[in-house]
Parts: structure tokens; sequence; C-alpha cells
């Protein structure tokens, strides 16, 4: 099969377009065939040795893949080859198959696949965000940093559908635009972001942040936070990893809250399919819908990468096998 090879820690051109084994599944595992693999912004992390994880060499990156099951093991008992299915793997989405876990794929029936594939860690990301770390409640204000990207999207659809008022933060017109129509009640930039958010709220600050850039929004966000609020710490898509005073979080009685989700899957995996089926259950009503930007060659993985990671996507990429 084919398969985008990592052979070490490096820049995103040392990525390998190549050919591997097929995966055979044994015990509880599946082997899917794919027809997307959601591409994300730790992946590209990941490749260069900049991630939490720092798996052994030679590996295939990629964190969910939705396709066709091909073969199952001898101890599968919920699914059969030629189900429709979504997966989340720590590493091995970008190939032609996948080899996974039983426990960790859900079946997806005709739903399409790149949909899917959003679903799990853009959405999966967002909706433990608002709903396991920061309590969102309903009549709450809610800011979302990097709201065009696909967690971002995901979290101003969630947050509507929660019932809070959604402040969406994104560096274009283009990119608001794009907020406003996936349900953000109102759209800023980042050049006056703390006294944009304090004028929209009155004074009184954001109940709940959702911080996937860090850096100098992160600094301005920390300056405008309700008492009692909620300051959720996704990802660092600037670059820049932000320091706390933490006199700021004494005075304004404010919280500061790591978002984790690859550990909230591990440790809580009843929560999270409980989570999942309440995602599945909106995505069906129509409550929520992935923006999917493109669908690009399994052969251009580094070159999606590098867009994801220098902001220039909006919504969710997925490559598909050739």
């Amino acid at each position: 099969m084919k398969a985008i090879i990592c052979n070490e820690f490096a820049p995103l051109d040392q990525l390998v377009y190549g050919d591997m084994d097929d995966p055979v599944p044994s015990g509880r595992q599946v082997v899917i065939r794919t027809e997307a693999a959601g591409v994300n912004y730790p992946d590209g992390l990941l490749v260069q040795g900049k991630y939490q994880m720092r798996p052994e060499h030679p590996f295939v990156p990629g964190m969910e893949a939705a396709g066709v099951v091909e073969s199952v093991g001898a101890q599968v008992t919920r699914l059969q080859p030629g189900d429709r299915v979504a997966t989340i793997c720590s590493l091995g989405g970008y190939a032609e198959k996948v080899l996974a876990e039983e426990a960790r794929v859900f079946p997806i029936g005709d739903m399409d696949a790149a949909d899917a594939c959003a679903l799990l860690v853009a959405f999966g990301t967002s909706h433990h965000a608002l709903k396991q770390r920061a309590g969102l409640a309903q009549g709450e204000t809610l800011v979302v940093l990097g709201a065009a990207g696909a967690t971002g999207i995901a979290a101003v659809q969630i947050g509507r559908i929660i019932g809070a008022r959604v402040i969406a933060v994104a560096s274009s017109d283009e990119k608001r635009q794009l907020t406003r129509d996936n349900g953000a009640d109102e759209a800023i930039g980042y050049d006056d972001l703390k006294d944009d958010i304090k004028a929209l709220t009155e004074g009184r600050g954001a109940d709940a942040v959702f911080d996937t850039v860090g850096g100098a929004a992160f600094d301005a966000c920390a300056r405008a936070m309700a008492r009692g609020g909620r300051l959720l710490i996704i990802g660092f898509a600037s670059g820049t990893i932000p320091q706390l005073p933490v006199n700021l979080a004494l005075v304004k009685e404010y919280s500061v809250v790591g978002v984790f989700w690859g550990n909230f899957t591990r440790f809580e995996p009843d929560t999270y399919a409980d989570n999942m089926a309440e995602l599945l259950g909106w995505y069906q009503a129509g409550k929520v819908r992935p923006l999917i930007e493109g669908r690009y060659p399994l052969s251009e993985a580094a070159q999606v990468l590098d867009r994801i990671l220098n902001r220039g996507a909006v919504g969710k990429i997925v490559l598909v096998p050739e």
C-alpha cells in the first residue's frame, strides 16, 4: 500500500510518499480501506519532533481516517467487511489502509468520509473542551480564537447549540464572514482584542475563551476574562507558548484549563463514546455541519501540512488515496 512515511524528525519536505506492507488484523483489530484521512495541526508538529508524543521511526502520521472495513481479526464482534466506518488512531491515518482497534472504530453508514473525519478530532476536541472542560452554559459569552480553522468552526457551531453568545476571532474579513455564516454572533480581529471583547461584553469580559492560538492573543484574553471565567488552552498555532501572569487569575477569579483531547479519549473512554454519540446525533439532525475546505491527494500531505501550520487553511482538509 501507499503511505506517508516519516523516517526521522525533520522538516515537512522530508516526508516520503512510499510503499509499505499491507496491515494484517489480529485479535480485535480491523483493517480499513481509506476513503479520507483527516489532516490536523498536531500532525505537522509530530513529524518534526515538536509534539508531546515522539514515536519511534519509521511511522505513518495521521490521527483519523474513514472508509470501508476490508478485513477483521478473529475476535472482532461488532464489525464485518463492507461496513463503512471511521476511526481514531494515534498514528497510521495517512495511508491507503489503516489498522485500528475495534473499540476505536465507529460506524458511519452513508456519511461523507470527510465529514466523519472532521467530527472525530476537530469537533471531538471542541465538544470536549466546551462541555467537560469549560462547562459552558446557555447565556454565557464564548470567545473563539482561530475561529475559521477546523476546531474553531466546530467550537462556533457547538457554542451556538449550547446557547452561548459566540464571539469569533479571525485574521481577515473573509474568515470573519465565514464564522458568521457558521453561527457566530460577532466576529472580530486580533488587533484590539482585549478592548473589543470588553466592549462587546459591556466591560464584563468573556465567560469562556477557546484558545488554539496562544501568543499575544492569549495575553489579550487573559486580561479580558469575566469573574469565574474559563480560559481554555487547546494549542499554540501562533508558535509562541505564552506565560500567564498568575496574579490576573487571582484578582479576576478565573480558571486556566488545559484541554488535551487525546488524553481524554484514553482515560475516559465511556464519556468519549457518549460525546461521539451526541455529535453524530447533532450531525444527523443537521445541527452541526463540518466545513470541508478541500480534498487533496495523499501524496500532497507535506504541502497540506505546511498550509495548516502557517494558518492558511479554513475549515477541514482531508487527504484522499489515489
